[in-house]
């Protein structure tokens, strides 16, 4: 039974990862994952400079999920390929690194840092919605997304995965933007922008207003979405929103993502990627598949 899946020529053991921002660099989770089970780890986003992040409140609890407005907080890159990632090195996964900025030369920069280093691939963010600068208005214009991509294609060592934002009218022109735009793959969905007001002290729940949703509540969203990129486009789609179970997972890959990614659920049960992976192969015996590839795109009408 073969689970191995290629991303951009890069192979992942599973098709299971972890989404950036809820695994850190998997420093954190070490105790309760083991990372060799895991076909890749997408490390939090990472800047040319320390980020603040936004101010407090930002996390509330909604109903089947979360919404967060941390506002990619992160050491920088200079930390990161000091710290995070001769810790990720030590494992058996694949690293992907994810990369946020508020301007194109911001990701170029880190980009051409990462350039040398153990990254098996770089994450794109231009789909955060609680940036206010840059990043968001890239994830929500064609034009300036296939821009972005092929700035940084023509500078990267590793292949490029861009990650689009859902809070776009058409979600099949944004994966055809980013193709043309050259590259390697896709992933979807980030959160979607939503609010929560405190009824009580008639506040904004967060300091930002707005956060994003993920969590349970967003999967038929997303899995409709990753269906619509992925029949739009010829280059791999990776899915994420919403997955907390094997089941979930299931639904991405048939629907057409090549691989997966669990996101909120791991601030639930930091075991979910492993029980997802798991979950997968059980799957597989149960149908008697014998491929992953298989499943993928395979949905029926």
């Amino acid at each position: 039974m073969n689970t191995k899946v290629r991303i951009a020529g890069v192979e992942l053991k599973n098709p299971v990862m972890t989404a950036s921002g809820t695994f850190g660099s998997g420093m954190e989770y070490g105790e309760f994952v083991d990372l060799n089970r895991l076909g890749a780890v997408v490390t939090k986003g990472v800047a040319n400079v320390p980020w603040p992040g936004n101010p407090t409140p930002r996390i509330a609890e909604t109903y089947g999920g979360m919404l967060n407005a941390i506002g990619l907080q992160n050491p920088g890159i200079d930390v990161f390929l000091e710290r995070d990632l001769p810790f990720l090195s030590q494992f058996d996964t694949r690293i992907i690194v994810n990369v946020c900025g508020k301007s194109v030369e911001d990701y170029l920069e880190v980009t051409e840092k990462l350039a040398g280093s153990p990254a098996d691939l770089l994450e794109i963010n231009v789909s955060c919605p609680n940036v206010k600068e840059g990043a968001i208005a890239f994830g929500q214009n064609a034009q300036c997304l296939f821009d972005i991509t092929s700035r940084i294609k023509k500078k990267a060592k590793q292949p490029i995965i861009m990650k689009l934002s859902p809070n776009v009218t058409d979600i099949a022109e944004m994966a055809r933007a980013a193709e043309a735009g050259g590259a390697d793959a896709i992933s979807l969905i980030n959160t979607i922008t939503g609010m929560k007001i405190d009824i009580h002290r008639r506040r904004f729940a967060l300091a930002n207003r707005t956060g994003g949703l993920s969590g349970p509540a967003i999967k038929p969203v997303a899995v409709r979405m990753v269906y619509q990129a992925s029949e739009a486009v010829g280059i791999p789609v990776i899915g994420m929103g919403g997955i907390a179970t094997a089941e979930d997972a299931l639904e991405f890959i048939l629907a057409g993502a090549s691989a997966v990614a669990v996101g909120a659920m791991n601030f639930v049960n930091p075991y979910a990627t492993v029980e997802v992976a798991e979950g997968i192969e059980s799957y597989m015996k149960q149908y008697g598949i014998q491929d992953i590839g298989e499943l993928v795109g395979a949905v029926r009408e």
